[in-house]
């Protein structure tokens, strides 16, 4: 699983950013690395609860 993530770098040289996914719910980090080890953890955190509030997409198949 790779999921997407947007970032950029405040002035005070931390780091935001969130999960394409779940674009609502930013983390940060004091580094871009600090940043990654956050957002692995929502990663694993929204794919692995039924979390009321977290938007989630999906496809409708009709036949």
């Amino acid at each position: 699983m790779k999921p997407r993530y947007t970032y950029w770098k405040e002035d005070d040289g931390s780091y935001l950013g969130y999960l394409n996914d779940y674009p609502d719910h930013w983390t940060q980090g004091v580094s871009l690395e600090d940043l990654k080890d956050h957002l692995r953890d929502l990663c694993e955190l929204f794919g692995s609860e039924d979390i009321p509030g977290i938007k989630k997409e999906a496809e409708l198949e009709i036949a």
